[in-house]
């Protein structure tokens, strides 16, 4: 298992490894501010006096925007390259997060994190797509997982900052803070350069996007790859957005026990990701998937019927093992799928219109926890959601190890990975 990790992560450039940790610490950042929000939305809504149902609409208002972000930063990034559009997103992005600190109201808060959504979705297709651009064909599985794994780092950190600095400063300064990490992301992006797969697309095709959409196969591979991140999505904030809350509110135990168990299920979302982004190049994108997500539904028992620390920890790492673990082969698996015309447009928008329609995951959770409790909240959406991602994954298609910059206007060639596509 190490042997397979180590082969894939060794040998990178300098200007491959400055393009990885571009998208990385970006992605990451994008999840610490984004979390912040689930860690204190409690804390948020006693200050402004709303119902817990109402507070988790900021989340939703987040999930909402997503797609508007990727497709303006998307659009741009397919036209005049990655670079730029990623720089000028972070620094927007990291504005909005910093004027959340000063929100005097519920109803600013809300405004807030409907821009702050139109910057996260700009993120990470672009990030992925400039990263898995320069990461050999061979190595993507490896660090597609450690990209993606990026959001968990950022719930992580996002953890740790509300230790240490909530106590002292509330939740208003962490938002405060949030600005600070940000702009180490701006710095590192500076020093990247632009992506010679997008430079030779653009020597050799200047197709515009709806030309290429002409294509019944480009088509067809959009709808699905949207109805799979939607379904990913479902798996992904199903498992974490409301499990704080449950930890404090449904079990009735401390906001410092909530944190710590977060701390411990997001290192293992890391180690999921990493090591089954690795084991996609041997097992395939979608094998590794729905692998992933059965051994999900064997933990979804213990995961939701916990109430002592230990097995709240155990089975909430375990979980996010799998959760992640899947999502780890996602930003290899939305780019090999992309046109090269549009490979800053197609992976972010499939995978923000997924967020778009699972954006209400978490009202409903809160909905269904006030009638039945939260075990039941949970298990009712997560056990359907894990077996639509096996089911999903099984009737679609993959493009692993597909050369960018060879496939023109069209869709990645069948002939080029020996895999046919939907």
């Amino acid at each position: 298992m190490l042997k397979t990790v180590k082969g894939q992560a060794a040998g990178l450039t300098k200007d491959q490894r400055n393009a990885f940790l571009a998208a990385y610490l970006g992605w990451a950042m994008d999840a610490f501010d984004y979390f912040l929000v689930v860690l204190v939305y409690s804390e948020i809504a006693d200050e402004f006096h709303v119902s817990l149902t109402d507070m988790a609409f900021l989340t939703t208002a987040t999930l909402v925007m997503r797609p508007v972000g990727a497709l303006l930063f998307g659009m741009w990034a397919d036209r005049r390259g990655r670079r730029i559009p990623l720089m000028v997103d972070v620094v927007f992005y990291s504005i909005v997060g910093f004027a959340c600190a000063f929100a005097p109201n519920y109803t600013v808060l809300l405004v807030l994190r409907l821009l702050y959504g139109i910057g996260m979705g700009g993120e990470w297709g672009l990030g992925a797509a400039l990263a898995m651009e320069k990461i050999p064909a061979s190595r993507r599985g490896f660090w597609s997982g450690l990209l993606q794994s990026g959001y968990s780092l950022g719930y992580l950190l996002a953890a740790v900052a509300f230790f240490v600095i909530e106590p002292v400063f509330g939740w208003r300064g962490l938002f405060a803070f949030s600005l600070l990490p940000a702009l180490v992301a701006l710095w590192v992006r500076s020093r990247v350069k632009e992506s010679e797969v997008w430079e030779k697309s653009v020597r050799l095709n200047r197709t515009p996007a709806h030309q290429v959409f002409k294509d019944p196969a480009v088509l067809r591979r959009f709808v699905y790859l949207v109805a799979l991140m939607t379904a990913f999505n479902w798996m992904s904030h199903g498992t974490q957005d409301i499990y704080p809350t449950f930890v404090k509110k449904g079990l009735d135990l401390s906001a410092n026990t909530s944190i710590a168990i977060a701390v411990v299920y997001n290192i293992g979302a890391m180690i999921g990701g990493v090591l089954l982004g690795a084991y996609s190049e041997r097992l395939g994108r979608r094998r590794t998937i729905m692998i992933a997500a059965a051994a999900g539904l064997v933990v979804v028992p213990f995961f939701v019927l916990s109430t002592t620390v230990g097995w709240l920890m155990l089975s909430s790492f375990l979980m996010q093992v799998c959760v992640q673990g899947a999502w780890g082969v996602i930003p290899a698996h939305l780019t090999e799928m992309s046109p090269d015309a549009v490979r800053g447009f197609y992976p972010g928008v499939t995978y923000q219109l997924g967020n778009l329609i699972a954006a209400l995951n978490l009202p409903i959770q809160e909905a269904l926890a006030e009638r039945h409790g939260y075990p039941s909240a949970m298990a009712w959406t997560i056990v359907p959601t894990l077996a639509v991602v096996i089911l999903l994954s099984a009737i679609g298609k993959e493009a692993k190890g597909v050369n960018f910059g060879t496939s023109g206007p069209q869709a990645p060639s069948a002939a080029a990975t020996g895999t046919a596509q939907p």
